[in-house]
């Protein structure tokens, strides 16, 4: 089992307790409530904070872009955020422990079919401000257009837009609950979930995170932790 040299506890935990991001917003990988927070995510945290040999505090909030804003701001030393380009400036991430998939839904009447169908002129896609999807979409898209809120779906469906854009998981959830709407076939995107400490942290901190990330994977410890929450083990990510 890997465990933290004193430098990298000082580094990472320097005020002695080992503050954790943590986003309930995303139900794949947290749930619960901010007393009492669980998921993966919540045992990744644990199971750092125990090979530090420090407690463990929970920040938790309802949106990635509040969990990002707090690693940013140094009120977190961990967070478990999507990779992307926008948010690697300011913080050094682990290979993903967990990949989960974008998809878009639509009403059911729609002449959108594919995920490749939602990008073109006059589409507007509904999404979380902030989300991995928000990131990727406003990078990506060529022709169609996003319009964010608090909640992609609600916004897709409170502003009748053309398309919106989830996590697979709870978008099956909402299209199994609401017959007017379907999922369009295939991903527009590969999610890779992953741990995250701020760029201020020594190479050694960074490191020691990136092998922890690794052993839990290679140890059934992620796909034990996904059973628990009544998740699928198959979101495991592959070694990094």
């Amino acid at each position: 089992m890997k465990t933290a040299t004193a430098a990298v506890v000082q580094d990472l935990a320097p005020t002695g307790v080992l503050r954790a991001s943590i986003n309930l917003g995303n139900p794949v990988l947290a749930g619960g409530t901010p007393a009492e927070p669980a998921g993966v995510t919540v045992d990744i945290a644990r199971e750092i904070g125990a090979r530090l040999g420090v407690p463990v505090e929970m920040l938790c909030f309802d949106a990635a872009r509040k969990s990002y804003e707090a690693m940013a701001a140094g009120d977190a030393d961990l967070c478990f955020l999507a990779v992307d380009p926008a948010r690697e400036a300011e913080v050094a991430f682990t290979a993903p422990y967990v990949i989960i998939e974008g998809v878009f839904a639509v009403p059911v009447d729609s002449e959108l079919s594919t995920a490749a169908d939602v990008d073109r002129p006059g589409v507007r896609i509904g999404v979380k401000e902030g989300s991995a999807y928000d990131l990727f979409l406003s990078r990506t898209l060529r022709h169609a257009s996003v319009v964010r809120g608090k909640d992609g779906i609600d916004t897709f469906r409170e502003q009748g837009l053309e398309a919106g854009a989830g996590i697979r998981q709870p978008m099956t959830e909402f299209v199994s609950a609401h017959p007017g709407y379907r999922l369009v076939d295939g991903r527009f995107m590969e999610i890779g979930q992953a741990v995250g400490t701020t760029r201020t942290r020594r190479p050694e901190t960074v490191r020691h995170l990136c092998e922890v990330v690794e052993e839990l994977k290679a140890g059934g410890f992620v796909a034990e932790a996904l059973r628990r929450a009544g998740r699928s083990e198959d979101l495991v990510a592959p070694p990094g």
